[in-house]
């Protein structure tokens, strides 16, 4: 899968991102709130987390970013929480009761007045030459569901590169 989103997705500068989750204080411990495919949304220890990132030079491929706009976090934070246990959207479509790691991050962050912080986009499956990576084709057969194509969504990269986040830490 991370072959797929990353071809459908990246962009030329490096990194490119094919997962995001959300940094939290967890039983006093670093940890993150992710939605995965083995598990759905759950809590993973940091070190967990980094040990399954991709590599750069042998160090995790991992960025954290922080929002210039705090206003409303605590309120995110809770409504992140109140995900857990809900497993991972392998369709990639929204309000069905399940979520994949950008829609996570995009149900959770919110303004003040109830308003998301990320825009949803049309979601892309294909790849740089407008074919359709058999990933997707296989994946969504298996689902008996159209491919999302051009439906609004959300994915790593575009979230990643939105003005609104800034860097504060790597690890490669």
């Amino acid at each position: 899968m991370t072959g797929a989103i990353t071809a459908a997705t990246g962009r030329i500068e490096a990194p490119g991102f094919s997962h995001v989750g959300i940094f939290v204080r967890y039983d006093g411990t670093d940890a993150v709130l992710e939605a995965a495919p083995e598990g759905g949304v759950r809590i993973s220890p940091l070190r967990e987390f980094l040990d399954g990132s991709a590599r750069i030079g042998g160090r995790p491929a991992a960025v954290a970013m922080r929002l210039r706009d705090t206003a409303g976090l605590a309120a995110s934070l809770r409504r992140a929480f109140g995900f857990l246990g809900l497993p991972y959207d392998c369709s990639f479509r929204p309000d069905n009761g399940k979520l994949y790691c950008s829609e996570l991050v995009w149900e959770s962050y919110r303004t003040p007045d109830g308003r998301r912080r990320f825009p949803a986009r049309p979601m892309n499956f294909r790849a740089a030459d407008g074919s359709m990576p058999a990933f997707w084709t296989e994946l969504f057969e298996r689902l008996g569901e159209a491919i999302p194509e051009g439906e609004p969504g959300t994915n790593p990269n575009d979230m990643a590169h939105d003005p609104q986040l800034y860097e504060v830490g790597r690890w490669f």
